[in-house]
């Protein structure tokens, strides 16, 4: 009986064996369906974590590139540039830049002159200070120059650390006064990338690596240098050698995706180790193969059926055993996968609400940058005034203390007359803002000019400004409204008077009118030094001013030309052969006590 069992078992085998050389070729579609799964979810999961970087990095360079041209325009900065041998402006050009690089974050900010040679650095006080060299051979010195922005990555030639250069030229009336460099520090981006399974690293236009994950392949050229790099790299001196050695790498190892930045000409790149994909492919073959195992062992179960009862039980037993332990381990790993959807879902809720507590303050930015416009344009338009009522004020004193009652009642009633332009000039800033109408009115050109003239009559003294008027002795009618006019006056007025401040005597102002088709054009002109090209070109621009913060916010010209237009009118900017400003208010002229349809009454 053993014999005839044995015989029979023989046959049961051969069959499991010969069925399982039969289904084993099923298993290389599945590798390969794995295999694309999983690459296909590698791939996606580099996407993000490349498009996350490069948004770091490019984050982190445009912070900075507007920064030089802005900077170029700071007055303490240009008076260095035009005294460069003055201990005291050099020093106060070396305190703003410190200041700048402090709140900014930037590694250093430095002045050049047109020659290349540092005037100022933030890094005055450092050992490795920039102050007193010359980096004309840099590329971003040569770029600025030429009017471009001025940019180039390389190690420092005084600190040797690498960084980032931005770089633009301080120009006045067309030539190059010097040049405004902000360097950026890279080391602190590397840092943000952490210790992860997957590599990054920046190559520049050459191939070289500047940043990496991996310090060790840092500054390694990706792929040969051509004989005109090399010269390149030996004229800029970008990297701590002229020969950077080849970066090997095993491409057989690593699974790369790219993405070029244009701005820069930079490649960054993102390698994974084959082996993130090799493993889940192991483990979906290892799954298939025990699902084929089981069904093997399942028709080897029906096989024997015939066979004695306690040893299909145990057979069942131990077959139910590996089945228990197979499906436990494939709920672990349900369980670490659902484990992992869940910290990312977290990850990505997190995500938005930084993102709307991003846009809530920017919003509460944007308002507070309304408020403060606001409040500057009403402290520009009363200072005037209160200036006066002070003036006015004080004098009533003195009237009164000499017992001259009714000048001091004088006194009295133009204070009140102020007060009630100061009011005129809220409401109509208020409605301004709101965009009210505005009933249009016949304004007589004359009286408004001395009134504007008898507000600031005393600093005109007080400068010894002699006064020219060509103005006809019939009263010139023009549309406008009674306290915008005014406004303007007494703004182009003040101007003109600080302008005059700036020359020695003597001082004119001259006033003239003319009539054209236009209506009236009524002229300020003075002898003081007139507009400079940059100042015709922007001097309608809030906050524009040549003027020190003391002195002016830059409001006053941005100001009239708003009012002139909402007036119909025009306001026009220009320099005399003879030297000195000439501001032309070009209004519509009307009769007497008409009151003509006014293009702001079209504001809704």
């Amino acid at each position: 009986m053993p014999t005839v069992f044995a015989h029979l078992r023989r046959p049961r085998w051969r069959s499991l064996i010969l069925l399982a050389l039969v289904l084993a070729p099923l298993l290389w579609p599945v590798q390969q369906l794995a295999q694309r799964y999983y690459l296909a979810k590698l791939v996606e999961q580099n996407h993000q974590t490349l498009d996350l970087y490069v948004a770091n990095l490019l984050g982190s360079l445009r912070r900075y590139e507007v920064l030089p041209p802005i900077l170029g325009d700071l007055p303490a900065l240009r008076q260095a540039l035009a005294t460069p041998k003055d201990p005291q402006v050099i020093a106060a050009a070396n305190r703003l830049l410190e200041q700048v690089s402090q709140q900014t974050g930037a590694q250093v900010v430095y002045l050049m002159d047109a020659d290349g040679n540092s005037l100022a650095a933030s890094n005055w006080q450092q050992d490795d200070s920039f102050v007193n060299r010359n980096f004309a051979f840099r590329p971003y010195f040569r770029e600025a120059i030429a009017g471009q922005l001025g940019r180039f990555f390389g190690l420092g030639t005084t600190s040797g650390k690498r960084g980032y250069y931005f770089a633009a030229a301080m120009r006045d009336a067309g030539r190059n006064l010097g040049v405004l460099v902000i360097k950026v520090d890279f080391d602190h981006i590397e840092t943000l990338w952490g210790n992860t399974p997957e590599q990054l690293l920046v190559t520049d236009a050459q191939g070289v690596v500047i940043l990496t994950s991996n310090s060790q392949w840092r500054f390694t050229a990706s792929r040969p240098l051509d004989k005109v790099e090399r010269m390149a790299i030996m004229a800029n001196l970008p990297y701590p050698t002229q020969a950077p050695p080849p970066l090997r790498l095993k491409n057989e190892e690593w699974l790369r995706q790219d993405r070029q930045l244009l701005e820069t000409g930079w490649t960054v790149s993102i390698l994974s180790p084959r082996s993130l994909l090799d493993r889940p492919v192991r483990t979906a073959m290892v799954a298939a193969g025990g699902l084929l195992l089981l069904l093997l062992l399942a028709l080897g179960l029906l096989m024997q059926r015939q066979r004695h009862y306690l040893e299909r039980i145990a057979l069942d037993s131990r077959a139910r055993q590996e089945l228990e332990q197979r499906v436990l381990e494939r709920t672990e790993d349900l369980e670490r996968l659902n484990s992992r959807l869940k910290d990312e879902v977290l990850e990505r809720e997190q995500a938005q609400q930084e993102l709307l507590c991003a846009q809530d303050e920017l919003v509460q930015a944007s308002k507070l940058s309304a408020l403060g416009t606001m409040s500057a344009s009403i402290s520009h338009e009363l200072n005037q005034p209160l200036a006066a009522i002070r003036s006015y004020a004080d004098n009533a004193g003195v009237l009164l203390d000499h017992q001259r009652i009714e000048d001091a009642r004088g006194n009295l009633k133009l204070i009140s007359q102020l007060t009630q332009r100061m009011a005129s000039i809220t409401a109509h800033l208020r409605a301004f803002a709101r965009r009210d109408r505005h009933a249009p009115e016949s304004v007589a050109l004359q009286p408004a000019l001395d009134d504007a003239l008898a507000l600031l009559a005393k600093r005109r003294r007080s400068l010894e400004v002699e006064l020219i008027r060509d103005l006809p002795e019939a009263t010139l009618w023009v549309q406008a409204g009674e306290t915008r006019l005014r406004q303007v006056l007494g703004n182009l007025l003040a101007n003109a008077l600080d302008a005059l401040s700036e020359v020695a005597p003597p001082r004119r102002l001259w006033l003239s009118s003319t009539l054209s088709d236009y209506g009236v054009e009524l002229q300020l002109r003075d002898n003081g030094p007139g507009f400079s090209a940059q100042a015709l070109q922007r001097a309608r621009e809030p906050f524009f001013t040549t003027k020190t913060s003391a002195q002016g916010l830059g409001l006053g010209l941005a100001i009239c030309d708003t009012l002139m237009r909402s007036l119909g009118g025009e306001l026009v900017l220009s320099n005399h052969p003879s030297g000195g400003a000439v501001l032309t208010l070009r209004l519509r002229a009307v009769e007497q006590g008409i009151k003509p349809q006014s293009a702001e009454d079209f504001v809704v």
